[in-house]
């Protein structure tokens, strides 16, 4: 049989619930992996694996079924360590675990550890590398919950996104993720920071298996991503205005995966956004800024010294706004958001890019949300599912988008989509 860490979630719980592998099996599998690569990989801001090998013999029966999970450190765990990725909160013990981790748990989920995050899902990098080459980023904020899903450290984690830190992580990390319709698994006991465009979102190995994990953590019937759907889909090429920021490779990267589902039966045609759209790359910065300076309030006004430089900046900036600029900025968002259906009339999804291309070298910045936060300001559902590799060898991926509330049938189409191009 295939190393157990290796499986899907779906196929593991399948297993697990036939009686053929345990979830303390599972978890030893998987323990063995991060004793072998976490030294290189460095996902965890938390990890203790007796802890871990306690809850696995002890979690409930549920459609979880005793898989493990990485929770990305925003998000409250009463028995684990929250520190938000800064110094402010370096051993912080939390009294209660955040919704989405509580209802982790009562699905039958076993969380493994806290996964790194940037300094509050914003700014400053952990220490995390891509598992694929350690000398790039995985990509951020939601860098070690991507990192650990493709290094096979657990089949399921948690991430969140303001602008594009589940989708980009999950696309340089060669992952699936999926950033459902804001608001749709709960945020309570998060670290939040803007509460306009925090989103929990799910990372795994297989389209199926985040809707597993959503479904379960949400209560939302999600369905079964592998049943073919009964007729090929709509897909609209969304270039975005800011075409010209995607790499050469991702550009033919694109081209070629329409070519792709065209031949597989999809009824593929352009489709731009609407004009109103374009003024987000404005918009977005000012609303995410104002409204993390003002959901910072404390730690400005305690230990501002302990916040990174690269952090205070944006903060300032956010402080800084007039109130006609916020003002603007919350209209563009309402603009954009009324006009976005038109963009997808008679389609099924959008296709666009999931970052501008490969992860870059280094790991003092974790990319470029430029082909993310469109989508996180019109609160949209959106996918990222492997597409193959760049020119240094890197995962690249593509990122499938569908109207406000049809998360089921993002995913359905997602899977669609990457039956199609594997």
């Amino acid at each position: 049989m295939t190393d157990p860490n290796r499986l899907s979630a779906t196929e593991a719980a399948r297993l697990i619930g036939a009686g053929k592998l345990s979830p303390r099996d599972l978890m030893e599998s998987c323990l063995a992996r991060i004793a072998t690569r976490e030294p290189e990989v460095r996902a965890f801001a938390h990890f203790d694996p007796d802890a871990a090998r306690q809850a696995a013999r002890t979690a409930p029966s549920g459609p979880l079924q005793g898989l493990p999970v990485g929770v990305k450190d925003v998000l409250d765990t009463a028995d684990m360590p929250s520190s938000y990725g800064s110094p402010i909160w370096a051993g912080w013990r939390p009294r209660a675990d955040a919704a989405a981790v509580a209802w982790t748990r009562a699905a039958g989920g076993v969380v493994v550890g806290k996964t790194v995050t940037t300094e509050f899902a914003t700014r400053k990098p952990g220490p995390t590398g891509n598992p694929h080459n350690s000398r790039h980023t995985p990509g951020g904020s939601s860098s070690g919950s991507a990192a650990g899903v493709a290094d096979f450290f657990f089949p399921l984690a948690f991430g969140s996104q303001t602008a594009g830190s589940v989708i980009r992580p999950a696309a340089f990390c060669g992952v699936v993720g999926y950033k459902p319709t804001f608001g749709m698994i709960s945020r309570v006991g998060s670290k939040l920071m803007s509460d306009s465009l925090d989103t929990v979102g799910v990372m795994a190995r297989s389209v199926a298996d985040c809707a597993l994990f959503a479904s379960a953590v949400s209560g939302r019937p999600l369905g079964d991503p592998d049943v073919a759907p009964g007729r090929p889909p709509f897909v609209g090429i969304c270039r975005t205005h800011l075409w010209d920021k995607a790499d050469a490779e991702t550009q033919a990267l694109l081209e070629r995966v329409a070519d792709t589902l065209a031949r597989a039966g999809a009824t593929v045609e352009d489709r731009d956004l609407p004009p109103e759209c374009a003024a987000l790359e404005i918009a977005h910065p000012i609303v995410m800024n104002v409204e993390s300076a003002r959901a910072m309030g404390w730690e400005l006004a305690t230990s501002r010294e302990r916040i990174s430089d690269q952090l205070l900046e944006r903060l300032d900036f956010g402080l800084a706004q007039t109130d006609q600029a916020v003002v603007e900025a919350y209209e563009v968002f309402a603009r954009s958001q009324q006009a976005f259906p038109a963009a997808i009339d008679g389609l099924d999804i959008l296709l666009t890019p999931s970052a501008p291309g490969e992860a870059p070298a280094g790991l003092d910045w974790t990319g470029d949300p430029v082909f993310n936060f469109i989508w996180t300001s019109l609160h949209v559902p959106c996918v990222t599912v492997p597409a193959g590799t760049g020119r240094n060898g890197l995962p690249l991926g593509v990122q499938i988008v569908a109207r406000w509330g049809e998360d089921r049938q993002a995913l359905a189409w997602a899977q669609w989509v990457a039956a199609a191009i594997s």
